[in-house]
């Protein structure tokens, strides 16, 4: 799990097996903090979306 009891956003694999194509290795605080910025991102995404009067998130508002 994420921070503060928060689902994992990230394809852990994916996101190791990327890591590993560049030549590094994955930290195990890694993913959560990887999962906490994806959180982030989302919540902004969402307020500009509502800010601007629509309930659909859309490629901009991210």
């Amino acid at each position: 799990m994420s921070g503060k009891g928060k689902e994992t956003l990230v394809v852990v694999s994916k996101i190791k097996e990327y890591i590993k194509t560049k030549g590094c290795q994955t930290s195990s605080d890694a993913i959560p903090a990887l999962s906490d910025a994806v959180y982030g991102l989302l919540e902004k995404a969402v307020k500009r979306t509502k800010d601007n009067g629509r309930v659909t998130v859309k490629s901009q508002d991210l």
